[in-house]
């Protein structure tokens, strides 16, 4: 059996500050996120780890290397685990949507045409590649553990797909930094096992 533990980064000084941080925002860990960034890393040292990949953006570049230290493998770095492109309202504060961010990313995606966001991407296209890319793990690894390093739209679209749910349902779902969910797959069908997992923070 294959089992993909998906893994948000800890937390960035944009989380804290409620900046909009999308695929273009190399942001890296605060202080509060190296320690979530340990505690993972103490959380899943048990774990028999064949491969750990991550987003190239350095919050989850980090994250993945404090994981790393404790196994015998290298991060792979793969772009299609960045998180969505948010084009012009990157950096902005949450504050001037005058919603949430999944909440305004959702009305955006009912504007047909208007779909994508601005010099950005929408949902269907994240849903899209991040899918594709977990597509690809079950093609390549039949069992074990494999250690999935990324952000917050990634992991809640990944879990759509492997649920056949609709994006519409990611509304009602967090993605905490530093937090862990875990899909299991046998015979390719993914069963949800975890989700945001935070018990091991500090």
């Amino acid at each position: 059996m294959l089992r993909i533990i998906l893994v948000r980064h800890g937390a960035t000084p944009w989380n804290q500050e409620r900046r909009i941080q999308g695929g273009s925002s190399d942001t890296p860990l605060s202080e509060v996120g190296k320690k979530q960034a340990g505690d993972l890393a103490r959380l899943l040292n048990g774990e028999n780890i064949v491969a750990i990949y991550s987003s190239p953006l350095q919050r989850a570049l980090d994250t993945a290397q404090a994981i790393a230290q404790f196994h015998p493998v290298e991060v792979t770095v793969a772009r299609d685990l960045r998180e969505i492109e948010v084009g012009e309202f990157e950096g902005i504060p949450m504050a001037s949507l005058g919603t949430t961010l999944d909440e305004f990313l959702l009305e955006w995606q009912q504007g047909g045409e208007l779909e994508k966001l601005p010099n950005g991407e929408s949902l269907a296209d994240l849903a899209q590649r991040a899918w594709a890319f977990i597509q690809r793990l079950t093609s390549k690894y039949n069992d074990g553990v494999v250690v999935v390093v990324s952000h917050y739209f990634v992991i809640l679209t990944i879990i759509c797909q492997a649920l056949e749910m609709p994006l519409s349902h990611i509304r009602r779902m967090r993605a905490n930094a530093g937090g862990v969910s875990i899909l299991d797959f046998s015979d390719k069908k993914p069963r949800l096992v975890a989700f945001n997992d935070t018990c091991h923070l500090s």
